[in-house]
């Protein structure tokens, strides 16, 4: 259980790398962290963590604990799978930004452009109860599918006539779980996911209330239209290999480093899907925008040091300065307000308007998390990026973010 240098060192004020002559030790620099990892594992509330953080343009280190599953003898490190579900999300925003960057998209372009069957789409009167639908008043654009506001809706969100109908349709996204008895077979593209999901009435009015959903994921089919190239290997081409994410794709691409994830339950930890076994070990039938990817912290690392960076990871620049600033801010339409507790959304993550809506983040800071209790943010204000991997459901069993955040904020006292 060391707490690991990155061998490149992020730069003041650029976001760069730059090349270490060795990895070197700073079991010094984040104490209170590495102690509350080994803690968790010491109290078996998790196999295995592996933390990726940096601030104040410290170099980036890792903290790590545990080991890869109860049973195994593999210690986690920063190179350790770990399927981050809707943390996939961020990832997914920033493939449409590049498309707004270059004119292939537009923020408030109408999805009906990429899939005609939107034009008509109704807004349920009483989603609770029936599918009885009024004409929509405003089209589902971009923006409204980054920010969660189009008026979708995810089958764990509730049970009423429209996530049933949901189910029907077997329009789940990718949850990495088969549908149960008496759900509809799944859609076999994201296009034919995009074409079903235009037959049910929407919840509520496009633009008007935040509801988190399978709006990434339709997103994904638009992306995959936009450009012209199936989603997964935009992803691949655009991002991934450019910024060295070589571990990071819709299956795990190496079993021997893939962690087990765990459900808590009264008798302990309950593994739910396993590196022997399970649905991660081969790529899905349907790369999916809002959840599916495995990545690992040094991966992911580079992801957020990339939008800390303004879109450039040292040399290699993705996005424009301008393009990674706007994936980052508040992207909510007027009047609209996230997650219950007042906070902006920008593409695919939750974005900071006010402190005292986030203790100790500050203003403009950028993030999301995973539904198997992965996290990460940005603090542009604090020059801090960080990326917490474990496994566990649900994912807020414990305040392991908050947890992160707060031992960080003690180690730089």
């Amino acid at each position: 259980m060391t707490l690991m240098l990155e061998r490149r060192q992020f730069l003041a004020g650029l976001g760069a790398l730059v090349a270490s002559p060795a990895w070197a030790r700073s079991g010094d620099r984040w104490p209170r962290v590495q102690a509350l990892l080994e803690r968790y594992v010491a109290e078996k509330k998790v196999a295995g963590l592996s933390v990726a953080l940096t601030s104040a343009d410290a170099p980036l280190a890792y903290a790590n604990a545990g080991t890869l599953a109860l049973e195994s003898a593999a210690a986690a490190n920063e190179d350790t799978l770990w399927r981050i579900y809707s943390m996939t999300k961020p990832v997914t925003g920033a493939a449409a930004m590049l498309l707004i960057e270059e004119g292939k998209l537009a923020l408030d372009q109408p999805v009906s452009d990429f899939f005609p069957a939107f034009a008509g789409i109704g807004v349920a009167i009483d989603p609770a109860t029936s599918l009885e639908a009024r004409p929509a008043k405003t089209p589902i654009t971009i923006r409204h599918l980054l920010t969660h506001t189009a008026g979708l809706t995810y089958t764990i969100m509730g049970t009423g006539a429209v996530q049933k109908a949901y189910r029907a349709k077997g329009l789940f996204g990718a949850y990495g779980t088969p549908p149960a008895p008496g759900d509809g077979t799944l859609p076999a593209s994201l296009a034919e996911f995009a074409e079903r999901l235009a037959t049910v009435p929407l919840i509520a009015e496009p633009g008007t209330t935040y509801h988190y959903s399978v709006a990434l994921d339709l997103l994904g089919a638009v992306i995959e239209k936009a450009s012209g190239m199936p989603f997964d290997a935009f992803l691949r081409t655009r991002f991934f290999a450019p910024l060295d994410m070589a571990s990071t794709a819709f299956h795990a691409l190496d079993a021997t480093r893939l962690s087990t994830n765990y459900f808590i339950t009264p008798k302990g930890l309950l593994p739910v899907d396993s590196a022997a076994k399970g649905v991660f070990l081969s790529p899905p039938a349907v790369a999916y925008g809002g959840s599916g990817l495995v990545s690992s912290s040094r991966d992911y690392a580079r992801f957020g040091l990339m939008l800390l960076g303004d879109g450039a990871l040292g040399t290699v620049r993705v996005l424009k300065p301008e393009t990674a600033r706007m994936m980052r801010s508040n992207l909510l339409p007027a009047g609209v307000t996230a997650m219950g507790d007042g906070s902006g959304y920008g593409a695919g993550g939750r974005v900071v308007v006010a402190t005292t809506k986030a203790a100790n983040d500050s203003v403009g800071s950028y993030g999301w998390g995973g539904a198997a209790g992965t996290s990460f943010w940005i603090d542009p204000a604090r020059r801090t990026m960080v990326t917490v991997m474990t496994q566990f459901m649900p994912q807020d069993a414990y305040p392991l973010r908050r947890e992160v955040r707060e031992a960080m904020i003690a180690d730089r006292a």
